[in-house]
C-alpha cells in the first residue's frame, strides 16, 4: 500500500492533511541522496589511497551511523527505500 503522501507514479503529494509525512519523505530523500554521494566519494578516496587507516575507520563508522539513523527515521515516518526514490519526470528516478 502506498503512503498517503506519495502518488502511485512516485511523485510527492504534499496533501494539507498529511503534510508532515510528505515533508518527512522529501527531507529524508534529500538526506539519502547526500549520504549516497558522500559514500561514493569516500569509496573513491579509499581506493585512491589518500586516507589513513584511522580516517578510513572513522569514515566507515560515520557512514554506518548515518545509515542506522536513516533506518530509524524511515521507521518513525512509515517510509521505506522505494518511498525515497521519487520520480523526477523526464530525468528519471532520483535514487
Amino acid at each position: 500500500m502506498q503512503p498517503a503522501s506519495q502518488t502511485p507514479n512516485g511523485k510527492i503529494n504534499l496533501d494539507p492533511d498529511n503534510a508532515e509525512h510528505g515533508l518527512a519523505q522529501l527531507v529524508l530523500t534529500v538526506i539519502e541522496l547526500l549520504r549516497q554521494i558522500v559514500e561514493r566519494h569516500a569509496i573513491r578516496r579509499v581506493e585512491g589511497g589518500t586516507l589513513t587507516d584511522e580516517q578510513i575507520e572513522n569514515l566507515g563508522v560515520a557512514l554506518m551511523n548515518l545509515e542506522e539513523k536513516m533506518e530509524e527515521l524511515k521507521e518513525i515516518f512509515g517510509l521505506d527505500d522505494k518511498d525515497l526514490n521519487i520520480d523526477l519526470g523526464p530525468l528519471g528516478s532520483l535514487l
